[in-house]
């Protein structure tokens, strides 16, 4: 716990932490909670009004709502900056003496916060991020501080990977090397890439009203294409086989399917039950992968003959990867398409014979 006896020692704090940690420091937004102390709270009875000791939760007007005190801004400052605002408005009420007062302010808990995601992201828009999934209850009235409050200042999903995971992942030509992040009137630019490489990431917290946007480069990157802490962990593609499968991989309607994020357009084929079987019959099926574009609703169709796309399997314009929502459609070779016809010519034409056949019997 950081006690300061003085305005001028509580400046001073101030200028180390900034200095410390200036890219890596986190506001205050609305809902965060933060606790505070005082030491002369305990020469009051318990039940004194006059306590100032307690938990208080940033109003969704950026304030704190300290008893006996106007409003105290509190959203886009830090921890010590709200402790220093506090404590000076004390001494200005005169409740305290500089030399005396002994004040303590550390955060509780982060609440969850909106901000928006723009660029290369399979969704991109506003997101929420750091979900609380306890009840988090607002006591009422004056705020009683109990022991088992722990307090900190690490938010594990309220980072800048996060809100980029919840926009839907990157796509394959974002530029994770220039990643820019506004926050008010302040733009700064970052380096994601190590998420891939395994070196060290700066992985900044956000605030409520952050806004991010990630660029795209003028060409897909296979490296991107697979799950990661930026990426997709998987893709739900829809998948219709021919109407006699080799196996009995799905039902004839169709399903929807979970492959993981990197999967081609070949693999979904043989999950599909398209691929394989005697050769003089199927060796000649034929795949569609139907891909739309959700920003603009474009779709588009990549027809393969199934044979050549499971010898080119590592050829990114004949087999290209699965993105969300992709569907995959089998259709059968000429040879099982003319037996199905012979089928229901015969099928159709049974009938009659057995008829005739009566007939003549008679």
């Amino acid at each position: 716990m950081h006690v300061y006896r003085s305005t001028i020692s509580i400046l001073t704090a101030v200028a180390i932490a900034t200095v410390t940690a200036p890219g890596y420091a986190l506001p205050l937004s609305p809902g965060d909670r933060v606790r505070v102390l005082t030491p002369m709270d305990d020469e009051l009875p318990p039940d004194s009004r006059f306590r100032l000791s307690g938990l208080y939760e940033v109003n969704l007007d950026g304030t704190l709502q300290i008893p006996f005190l106007e409003p105290q801004p509190a959203v886009g400052l830090e921890v010590a900056e709200v402790q220093k605002k506090i404590a000076e408005a004390l001494v200005s009420k005169g409740f305290f003496r500089p030399e005396s007062l002994e004040l303590s302010v550390n955060v509780v808990s982060w609440a969850p916060v909106q901000v928006t995601v723009a660029g290369e992201t399979f969704r991109p828009g506003r997101v929420l991020i750091n979900v609380v999934t306890e009840t988090r209850s607002v006591p009422s009235g004056q705020p009683s501080l109990t022991a088992d409050v722990v307090t900190g200042s690490y938010p594990p999903d309220r980072y800048l990977s996060t809100a980029i995971r919840s926009a839907g992942g990157l796509k394959p030509a974002a530029d994770l090397q220039h990643i820019r992040l506004l926050r008010g009137k302040q733009e700064k630019t970052f380096d994601l890439s190590g998420v891939l490489t395994g070196k060290a990431v700066p992985d900044v917290p956000l605030i409520a009203g952050d806004q991010v946007t990630v660029p795209a480069l003028s060409y897909s990157q296979n490296a991107l294409v697979r799950p990661s802490q930026l990426t997709p962990t998987d893709v739900t593609v829809f998948l219709s086989n021919q109407t006699a499968p080799n196996a009995p991989n799905i039902s004839k309607g169709g399903q929807i399917v979970t492959f993981a994020y990197g999967t081609r357009f070949s693999q979904a084929v043989i999950a599909a039950g398209c691929a394989g079987g005697t050769q003089r019959t199927n060796a000649r099926r034929r795949a569609v992968l139907v891909q739309t574009d959700r920003l603009t609703g474009k779709t588009t169709a990549v027809e393969r003959p199934v044979e050549r796309l499971l010898k080119q399997s590592d050829n990114d314009a004949e087999n290209p990867f699965l993105m969300p929502q992709d569907g995959v459609v089998c259709y059968d070779s000429k040879v099982t398409n003319l037996a199905s016809i012979f089928r229901l010519i015969t099928d159709i034409a049974s009938p009659f014979f057995l008829i005739n056949r009566l007939f003549r019997d008679e």
